[in-house]
């Protein structure tokens, strides 16, 4: 089968896949969850999307709509052409959700935070059992707001971003003020 052919095979089974799970709100067991089960929120979808990754992390992803075509790297990898890694795709979606989430706190509570910057640091690294985890570090910035209110944006946002929920619970994240 050729690389063509097994992108959209694997694009096919994801939105079957994904199709089941995200709208019925199943709960999940694995191999791996033993008898674990990992309940999940139902949706009612605004928006899906879905990105193909071929080759793993020396691949390549491609988005559905064809706008997201990314060769992929090992983080910090310094030999061959320059190339993006999971860990800067993840940054970059949490920190555009997070930003999202802050501006809407902001309008709530009266405030602009239209010139807000949110850094997202990304680490990867060993967790206790051997495996690999992730942890994020979130850092907001708005221009001539005092850091005590700028905390308390960035905490709002904290409980509304859809990525924060996401990841609650399940990985270490700071959200500071800058």
């Amino acid at each position: 089968m050729g690389d063509a052919a097994a992108l959209e095979t694997r694009y096919l089974w994801l939105r079957r896949w994904r199709g089941a799970s995200v709208r019925t709100g199943a709960t999940h067991r694995t191999a791996l969850q033993g008898t674990l089960d990992l309940t999940t929120q139902s949706i009612d979808p605004v928006i899906t999307t879905s990105v193909v990754v071929a080759g793993g992390r020396q691949g390549k992803a491609v988005s559905d709509d064809g706008v997201l075509d990314l060769k992929l790297g090992a983080p910090g990898a310094t030999s061959g052409e320059p190339a993006t890694n999971p860990e800067q795709l993840f940054a970059a979606g949490y920190a555009a959700c997070f930003q999202s989430a802050l501006m809407s706190a902001a309008r709530e509570d009266g405030k602009d935070a239209s010139a807000s910057t949110v850094t997202a640091e990304v680490s990867l690294g060993k967790v206790e059992s051997g495996s690999f985890g992730l942890a994020v570090a979130l850092t907001v910035s708005i221009p001539d707001m005092n850091h005590d209110a700028v905390q308390a944006l960035a905490n709002a946002a904290h409980q509304r971003c859809p990525y924060s929920r996401a990841t609650r619970g399940n990985i270490d994240v700071q959200v500071r003020a800058a």
